[in-house]
Protein backbone atom coordinates (compact mmCIF):
# COMPACT_ATOMS: atom_id res chain seq x y z
CA UNK A 1 0.00 0.00 0.00
CA UNK A 2 1.60 3.24 -0.99
CA UNK A 3 1.78 5.70 2.00
CA UNK A 4 1.58 9.16 0.01
CA UNK A 5 -1.43 10.95 -1.59
CA UNK A 6 -3.09 10.64 -4.29
CA UNK A 7 -2.12 14.41 -6.04
CA UNK A 8 1.50 15.20 -3.61
CA UNK A 9 3.94 12.74 -2.85
CA UNK A 10 5.96 13.90 0.37
CA UNK A 11 8.91 12.37 2.61
CA UNK A 12 8.20 9.80 5.41
CA UNK A 13 8.96 12.17 8.11
CA UNK A 14 6.48 14.57 6.13
CA UNK A 15 3.67 12.32 6.16
CA UNK A 16 4.15 10.92 9.92
CA UNK A 17 4.13 14.72 11.01
CA UNK A 18 1.16 15.27 9.31
CA UNK A 19 -0.41 12.17 9.98
CA UNK A 20 0.44 12.82 13.98
CA UNK A 21 -1.46 16.03 13.68
CA UNK A 22 -4.31 14.87 12.11
CA UNK A 23 -5.08 11.74 14.29
CA UNK A 24 -4.22 14.10 17.34
CA UNK A 25 -6.96 16.81 16.06
CA UNK A 26 -9.44 14.41 15.14
CA UNK A 27 -8.81 12.45 18.63
CA UNK A 28 -9.93 15.94 20.31
CA UNK A 29 -13.06 16.12 18.07
CA UNK A 30 -14.29 13.45 19.18
CA UNK A 31 -12.65 13.57 22.92
CA UNK A 32 -15.45 16.39 22.75
CA UNK A 33 -18.37 14.94 20.94
CA UNK A 34 -18.19 11.81 23.83
CA UNK A 35 -17.70 14.65 26.69
CA UNK A 36 -21.08 16.07 25.35
CA UNK A 37 -22.69 12.73 25.66
CA UNK A 38 -22.49 13.04 29.33
CA UNK A 39 -23.60 16.64 29.09
CA UNK A 40 -26.42 15.53 31.42
CA UNK A 41 -26.41 12.13 33.43
CA UNK A 42 -23.66 12.93 36.18
CA UNK A 43 -26.19 15.73 37.10
CA UNK A 44 -29.05 13.31 36.99
CA UNK A 45 -29.18 13.61 41.04
CA UNK A 46 -29.54 17.19 40.77
CA UNK A 47 -31.87 17.34 38.33
CA UNK A 48 -34.07 14.93 40.95
CA UNK A 49 -33.82 16.72 43.69
CA UNK A 50 -34.10 20.41 41.65
CA UNK A 51 -36.84 19.55 39.73
CA UNK A 52 -38.32 16.40 41.15
CA UNK A 53 -38.09 13.92 37.81
CA UNK A 54 -37.68 10.43 38.59
CA UNK A 55 -35.48 7.68 36.88
CA UNK A 56 -37.39 7.16 33.87
CA UNK A 57 -38.20 10.64 32.74
CA UNK A 58 -34.05 11.24 32.96
CA UNK A 59 -33.48 7.89 30.68
CA UNK A 60 -35.99 9.90 28.57
CA UNK A 61 -33.38 12.70 27.92
CA UNK A 62 -30.93 10.12 27.32
CA UNK A 63 -33.24 8.95 24.75
CA UNK A 64 -33.62 12.15 23.18
CA UNK A 65 -30.56 13.29 22.74
CA UNK A 66 -29.19 9.62 20.74
CA UNK A 67 -32.71 9.39 18.91
CA UNK A 68 -31.75 12.71 17.11
CA UNK A 69 -28.38 11.84 16.88
CA UNK A 70 -29.08 8.46 15.60
CA UNK A 71 -30.93 10.28 12.69
CA UNK A 72 -28.87 12.87 12.11
CA UNK A 73 -25.88 10.81 11.92
CA UNK A 74 -27.08 8.34 8.77
CA UNK A 75 -28.29 11.68 6.89
CA UNK A 76 -24.37 13.31 8.28
CA UNK A 77 -22.67 10.55 6.41
CA UNK A 78 -24.05 11.34 2.44
CA UNK A 79 -23.35 15.65 3.93
CA UNK A 80 -19.95 14.25 4.21
CA UNK A 81 -19.45 12.56 1.16
CA UNK A 82 -21.20 15.78 -0.58
CA UNK A 83 -19.37 18.50 0.89
CA UNK A 84 -16.44 17.35 3.18
CA UNK A 85 -15.95 16.75 6.71
CA UNK A 86 -14.60 20.06 7.67
CA UNK A 87 -17.08 22.68 7.56
CA UNK A 88 -19.23 19.71 9.00
CA UNK A 89 -17.54 19.66 11.95
CA UNK A 90 -17.50 22.91 12.50
CA UNK A 91 -21.56 22.73 13.07
CA UNK A 92 -21.69 20.15 14.91
CA UNK A 93 -18.93 21.99 17.48
CA UNK A 94 -21.44 25.12 17.58
CA UNK A 95 -24.44 23.12 18.19
CA UNK A 96 -22.75 22.12 21.73
CA UNK A 97 -22.22 25.80 22.74
CA UNK A 98 -25.90 25.91 22.27
CA UNK A 99 -26.88 22.83 24.31
CA UNK A 100 -24.62 24.16 27.01
CA UNK A 101 -26.51 27.30 27.19
CA UNK A 102 -30.30 25.65 27.42
CA UNK A 103 -28.80 23.54 29.79
CA UNK A 104 -27.72 26.16 31.81
CA UNK A 105 -30.86 27.69 31.63
CA UNK A 106 -32.94 24.73 32.00
CA UNK A 107 -35.95 25.85 34.79
CA UNK A 108 -37.71 22.10 34.47
CA UNK A 109 -37.90 18.83 31.79
CA UNK A 110 -38.54 20.67 29.20
CA UNK A 111 -35.38 23.20 29.11
CA UNK A 112 -33.37 19.59 29.79
CA UNK A 113 -34.78 18.26 26.68
CA UNK A 114 -34.02 21.17 24.23
CA UNK A 115 -30.40 20.49 25.94
CA UNK A 116 -30.50 16.85 25.20
CA UNK A 117 -31.83 17.61 21.32
CA UNK A 118 -29.24 20.36 20.77
CA UNK A 119 -26.39 18.31 22.34
CA UNK A 120 -27.33 15.47 19.91
CA UNK A 121 -27.77 17.22 16.93
CA UNK A 122 -24.42 18.79 17.84
CA UNK A 123 -23.09 14.70 18.03
CA UNK A 124 -24.54 13.54 14.79
CA UNK A 125 -22.10 14.07 12.41
CA UNK A 126 -18.82 12.96 14.11
CA UNK A 127 -17.91 9.34 13.24
CA UNK A 128 -18.72 10.05 9.68
CA UNK A 129 -16.43 13.22 9.80
CA UNK A 130 -13.85 11.66 11.93
CA UNK A 131 -13.46 8.50 9.98
CA UNK A 132 -13.96 10.27 6.50
CA UNK A 133 -10.65 12.78 7.35
CA UNK A 134 -8.87 9.84 9.20
CA UNK A 135 -9.22 7.53 6.11
CA UNK A 136 -8.17 10.35 3.80
CA UNK A 137 -5.30 11.68 5.85
CA UNK A 138 -3.75 9.35 7.43
CA UNK A 139 -1.43 6.87 5.90
CA UNK A 140 -1.94 3.04 6.13
CA UNK A 141 0.74 2.00 8.07
CA UNK A 142 -0.84 4.44 11.31
CA UNK A 143 -4.71 3.68 10.50
CA UNK A 144 -4.79 0.77 13.16
CA UNK A 145 -2.96 3.50 15.71
CA UNK A 146 -5.26 5.96 14.62
CA UNK A 147 -8.56 4.18 15.11
CA UNK A 148 -7.04 2.86 18.69
CA UNK A 149 -6.10 6.88 19.47
CA UNK A 150 -9.75 7.90 18.14
CA UNK A 151 -11.57 5.49 20.61
CA UNK A 152 -8.97 6.27 23.31
CA UNK A 153 -9.71 9.85 23.20
CA UNK A 154 -14.03 9.20 23.11
CA UNK A 155 -13.33 7.12 26.58
CA UNK A 156 -11.63 10.31 28.34
CA UNK A 157 -14.10 12.34 26.73
CA UNK A 158 -16.32 10.36 28.54
CA UNK A 159 -14.72 9.98 31.86
CA UNK A 160 -13.35 13.47 32.25
CA UNK A 161 -17.33 14.99 31.88
CA UNK A 162 -18.78 13.36 34.91
CA UNK A 163 -15.28 14.74 37.08
CA UNK A 164 -16.38 18.29 35.38
CA UNK A 165 -19.69 18.62 35.94
CA UNK A 166 -19.45 17.74 39.09
CA UNK A 167 -16.90 19.20 40.18
CA UNK A 168 -17.65 22.47 39.01
CA UNK A 169 -21.21 22.25 40.42
CA UNK A 170 -19.46 21.24 44.27
CA UNK A 171 -16.82 23.92 44.01
CA UNK A 172 -18.98 26.61 42.56
CA UNK A 173 -21.94 25.61 44.51
CA UNK A 174 -24.30 26.33 42.22
CA UNK A 175 -24.66 23.45 39.05
CA UNK A 176 -25.87 25.92 36.39
CA UNK A 177 -21.91 27.05 36.79
CA UNK A 178 -20.78 23.85 35.02
CA UNK A 179 -22.43 24.72 31.60
CA UNK A 180 -20.92 27.35 31.12
CA UNK A 181 -17.86 25.85 31.61
CA UNK A 182 -19.05 23.31 28.87
CA UNK A 183 -19.60 26.23 26.65
CA UNK A 184 -16.17 27.51 27.23
CA UNK A 185 -14.95 23.70 26.57
CA UNK A 186 -16.80 23.66 23.33
CA UNK A 187 -15.38 27.26 22.08
CA UNK A 188 -11.77 26.12 22.79
CA UNK A 189 -11.90 23.33 20.74
CA UNK A 190 -13.37 25.18 17.75
CA UNK A 191 -10.59 28.10 18.39
CA UNK A 192 -8.10 25.46 18.18
CA UNK A 193 -9.34 23.68 15.10
CA UNK A 194 -9.66 26.77 12.90
CA UNK A 195 -6.23 27.56 13.53
CA UNK A 196 -5.07 24.27 12.27
CA UNK A 197 -7.55 23.77 9.95
CA UNK A 198 -5.36 22.42 7.28
CA UNK A 199 -4.91 19.36 9.21
CA UNK A 200 -8.59 18.50 9.07
CA UNK A 201 -8.78 19.27 5.62
CA UNK A 202 -10.35 16.29 3.69
CA UNK A 203 -10.40 17.54 0.41
CA UNK A 204 -6.20 17.54 0.22
CA UNK A 205 -6.04 13.91 0.88
CA UNK A 206 -7.35 10.19 -0.52
CA UNK A 207 -5.27 7.37 -0.43
CA UNK A 208 -4.54 5.71 -4.25
CA UNK A 209 -6.85 2.63 -3.00
CA UNK A 210 -9.36 4.76 -2.45
CA UNK A 211 -9.50 6.92 -5.68
CA UNK A 212 -9.79 4.21 -7.46
CA UNK A 213 -12.14 2.38 -5.62
CA UNK A 214 -14.23 5.59 -5.80
CA UNK A 215 -13.84 5.85 -9.46
CA UNK A 216 -15.23 2.36 -9.51
CA UNK A 217 -18.20 2.25 -8.10
CA UNK A 218 -19.18 6.40 -9.00
CA UNK A 219 -21.72 5.39 -11.19
CA UNK A 220 -23.55 3.08 -8.41
CA UNK A 221 -26.93 4.55 -6.91
CA UNK A 222 -25.65 6.11 -3.19
CA UNK A 223 -27.76 4.18 -1.46
CA UNK A 224 -26.52 0.83 -2.76
CA UNK A 225 -24.25 0.37 0.51
CA UNK A 226 -27.34 -0.66 2.26
CA UNK A 227 -27.89 -3.85 0.29
CA UNK A 228 -24.86 -5.35 1.88
CA UNK A 229 -25.43 -7.35 4.97
CA UNK A 230 -22.11 -7.02 6.66
CA UNK A 231 -23.39 -2.99 6.71
CA UNK A 232 -26.52 -4.11 8.94
CA UNK A 233 -24.45 -6.23 11.28
CA UNK A 234 -22.13 -4.09 11.79
CA UNK A 235 -25.03 -1.76 12.95
CA UNK A 236 -26.22 -4.78 14.97
CA UNK A 237 -23.09 -4.97 16.74
CA UNK A 238 -23.24 -1.86 17.27
CA UNK A 239 -26.86 -1.44 18.77
CA UNK A 240 -25.78 -4.07 21.19
CA UNK A 241 -22.37 -2.73 22.17
CA UNK A 242 -24.42 0.25 22.80
CA UNK A 243 -27.05 -0.61 24.74
CA UNK A 244 -24.84 -2.48 27.47
CA UNK A 245 -22.46 1.11 27.53
CA UNK A 246 -25.79 2.43 28.12
CA UNK A 247 -26.85 1.15 31.51
CA UNK A 248 -23.26 2.09 32.92
CA UNK A 249 -22.96 4.99 31.62
CA UNK A 250 -26.54 6.59 32.87
CA UNK A 251 -27.44 3.47 35.83
CA UNK A 252 -24.43 2.30 37.17
CA UNK A 253 -24.08 4.69 39.79
CA UNK A 254 -27.45 3.76 41.22
CA UNK A 255 -27.39 0.59 40.69
CA UNK A 256 -24.11 -0.16 42.78
CA UNK A 257 -25.63 2.36 45.76
CA UNK A 258 -28.49 0.18 45.95
CA UNK A 259 -26.77 -3.33 45.51
CA UNK A 260 -24.08 -2.10 47.93
CA UNK A 261 -24.91 0.14 49.94
CA UNK A 262 -21.35 2.67 48.59
CA UNK A 263 -22.57 6.39 49.07
CA UNK A 264 -23.90 7.72 45.83
CA UNK A 265 -20.64 10.37 45.60
CA UNK A 266 -18.20 7.54 45.26
CA UNK A 267 -19.66 5.49 42.89
CA UNK A 268 -20.48 8.59 40.63
CA UNK A 269 -16.66 8.20 39.35
CA UNK A 270 -17.28 4.49 38.53
CA UNK A 271 -18.30 5.43 35.00
CA UNK A 272 -15.00 7.93 35.03
CA UNK A 273 -13.47 4.34 36.23
CA UNK A 274 -15.03 2.15 33.54
CA UNK A 275 -14.00 4.74 30.28
CA UNK A 276 -9.99 5.13 31.72
CA UNK A 277 -10.01 1.15 31.83
CA UNK A 278 -11.68 0.89 28.59
CA UNK A 279 -8.65 3.82 27.18
CA UNK A 280 -6.19 1.54 28.61
CA UNK A 281 -7.59 -1.20 26.69
CA UNK A 282 -7.88 0.74 23.64
CA UNK A 283 -4.30 1.25 23.58
CA UNK A 284 -3.42 -2.09 23.98
CA UNK A 285 -6.07 -3.28 21.47
CA UNK A 286 -4.58 -1.22 18.85
CA UNK A 287 -1.32 -2.67 18.46
CA UNK A 288 -3.53 -6.47 18.98
CA UNK A 289 -4.90 -5.88 16.29
CA UNK A 290 -1.83 -4.69 13.63
CA UNK A 291 -1.05 -8.33 14.90
CA UNK A 292 -3.44 -10.70 14.63
CA UNK A 293 -5.35 -11.94 11.69
CA UNK A 294 -9.23 -12.46 13.24
CA UNK A 295 -10.90 -9.47 13.54
CA UNK A 296 -13.69 -11.05 15.46
CA UNK A 297 -11.65 -13.83 17.57
CA UNK A 298 -10.31 -10.00 18.74
CA UNK A 299 -13.99 -8.70 19.64
CA UNK A 300 -15.52 -11.91 21.39
CA UNK A 301 -12.68 -12.56 23.86
CA UNK A 302 -12.37 -8.51 24.89
CA UNK A 303 -16.78 -8.21 25.04
CA UNK A 304 -16.81 -11.65 26.73
CA UNK A 305 -14.07 -10.51 29.77
CA UNK A 306 -16.25 -7.52 29.99
CA UNK A 307 -19.57 -9.52 29.96
CA UNK A 308 -18.11 -11.51 32.85
CA UNK A 309 -17.09 -9.40 34.98
CA UNK A 310 -20.50 -7.09 34.57
CA UNK A 311 -22.46 -10.39 35.45
CA UNK A 312 -20.48 -10.75 38.44
CA UNK A 313 -21.16 -7.71 39.78
CA UNK A 314 -24.97 -8.22 39.24
CA UNK A 315 -24.45 -11.22 41.95
CA UNK A 316 -24.73 -8.85 44.47
CA UNK A 317 -21.99 -11.22 46.49
CA UNK A 318 -18.97 -9.19 46.10
CA UNK A 319 -17.15 -6.90 48.76
CA UNK A 320 -18.76 -3.11 47.94
CA UNK A 321 -15.49 -1.79 47.01
CA UNK A 322 -14.52 -4.38 44.84
CA UNK A 323 -17.70 -4.48 43.06
CA UNK A 324 -17.54 -1.37 42.14
CA UNK A 325 -13.60 -2.01 40.92
CA UNK A 326 -15.21 -5.10 39.12
CA UNK A 327 -17.61 -2.80 36.87
CA UNK A 328 -14.65 0.05 35.96
CA UNK A 329 -12.84 -2.85 35.34
CA UNK A 330 -14.79 -4.50 32.71
CA UNK A 331 -14.31 -0.77 30.24
CA UNK A 332 -10.99 -2.62 30.11
CA UNK A 333 -12.83 -5.38 27.78
CA UNK A 334 -15.20 -3.40 26.09
CA UNK A 335 -11.80 -0.73 25.47
CA UNK A 336 -10.00 -4.16 24.05
CA UNK A 337 -12.53 -4.78 21.23
CA UNK A 338 -12.41 -1.41 19.61
CA UNK A 339 -10.15 -0.98 17.53
CA UNK A 340 -10.57 -4.07 15.98
CA UNK A 341 -14.36 -2.90 15.75
CA UNK A 342 -13.46 0.14 13.95
CA UNK A 343 -11.52 -1.92 11.31
CA UNK A 344 -14.27 -4.20 11.12
CA UNK A 345 -16.25 -1.71 9.84
CA UNK A 346 -13.84 0.03 7.67
CA UNK A 347 -13.58 -3.69 6.17
CA UNK A 348 -17.19 -3.83 5.29
CA UNK A 349 -17.08 -0.31 3.70
CA UNK A 350 -17.28 -0.32 -0.02
CA UNK A 351 -14.55 2.90 -1.48
CA UNK A 352 -16.14 5.89 -1.87
CA UNK A 353 -18.81 5.33 0.41
CA UNK A 354 -17.20 6.19 3.68
CA UNK A 355 -19.37 8.50 4.71
CA UNK A 356 -22.34 7.21 3.94
CA UNK A 357 -21.44 3.91 6.03
CA UNK A 358 -20.00 4.73 8.92
CA UNK A 359 -23.36 6.92 9.23
CA UNK A 360 -25.53 4.67 8.92
CA UNK A 361 -23.65 2.19 11.31
CA UNK A 362 -22.71 4.31 13.77
CA UNK A 363 -26.59 5.48 13.73
CA UNK A 364 -26.66 2.12 15.61
CA UNK A 365 -24.81 3.03 18.79
CA UNK A 366 -27.00 6.05 18.54
CA UNK A 367 -30.18 4.22 18.14
CA UNK A 368 -28.88 1.41 20.95
CA UNK A 369 -28.40 4.25 23.45
CA UNK A 370 -31.92 5.75 22.62
CA UNK A 371 -33.73 2.35 23.10
CA UNK A 372 -31.93 0.76 25.89
CA UNK A 373 -31.94 4.11 28.48
CA UNK A 374 -35.79 3.57 29.30
CA UNK A 375 -35.31 0.34 29.64
CA UNK A 376 -33.12 0.21 32.23
CA UNK A 377 -34.29 3.20 33.91
CA UNK A 378 -37.60 0.88 33.89
CA UNK A 379 -35.46 -1.41 35.91
CA UNK A 380 -33.91 0.91 38.65
CA UNK A 381 -37.46 2.31 39.12
CA UNK A 382 -38.69 -1.02 39.71
CA UNK A 383 -36.34 -2.12 41.65
CA UNK A 384 -34.03 -4.08 40.09
CA UNK A 385 -30.58 -2.63 40.27
CA UNK A 386 -29.02 -6.17 39.37
CA UNK A 387 -30.72 -5.96 35.98
CA UNK A 388 -28.83 -2.95 34.69
CA UNK A 389 -25.60 -5.13 35.12
CA UNK A 390 -27.48 -8.61 34.20
CA UNK A 391 -28.79 -6.66 31.01
CA UNK A 392 -25.41 -4.82 29.56
CA UNK A 393 -23.48 -8.21 30.14
CA UNK A 394 -26.02 -10.07 27.84
CA UNK A 395 -26.51 -6.74 25.24
CA UNK A 396 -22.79 -7.61 24.95
CA UNK A 397 -22.72 -11.44 24.21
CA UNK A 398 -25.28 -10.64 21.14
CA UNK A 399 -22.90 -8.06 19.98
CA UNK A 400 -19.70 -10.49 20.09
CA UNK A 401 -22.80 -12.78 17.93
CA UNK A 402 -22.99 -10.19 15.28
CA UNK A 403 -19.53 -9.61 15.14
CA UNK A 404 -18.92 -13.40 13.80
CA UNK A 405 -22.07 -12.77 11.65
CA UNK A 406 -20.04 -10.18 9.81
CA UNK A 407 -17.84 -12.40 8.74
CA UNK A 408 -19.56 -14.84 7.57
CA UNK A 409 -22.03 -12.70 5.16
CA UNK A 410 -18.73 -11.37 3.46
CA UNK A 411 -17.52 -14.67 2.60
CA UNK A 412 -18.58 -16.23 -1.02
Amino acid sequence: MTTQTATISVSPSDQARRDFSTIGLIGLAHGTSHFFHMLLPPLFPVFIREFGLNYSELGLLVTTFFVISALGQAMAGFLVDRTGARPVLFAALSCFVLASIAAGLATGFGGLMLAAALAGLGNSPFHPVDFTILNKRVSQPRLGHAFSIHGITGNLGWAFAPVFLIGVAEASGNWRHAYVGTALIALAVMALLALMREAIDDSQGAWLHEKAGAAAVKDEHPMAFLRLPSVWLCFSFFFFGTAALTAIQSFASPALTSLYGLDPHATAFVVTGYMLCGAVGMLIGGFWVAKSSSLERNIAIALAIAAALLALAATAWLPPLLAAGVVALAGFGTGLAGPSRDMLIKRAAPPGATGRVYGTVYSGLDLGFAVAAPIFGALMDHGRPGGVFLGAAFALLLAIGAANLVNISRKP
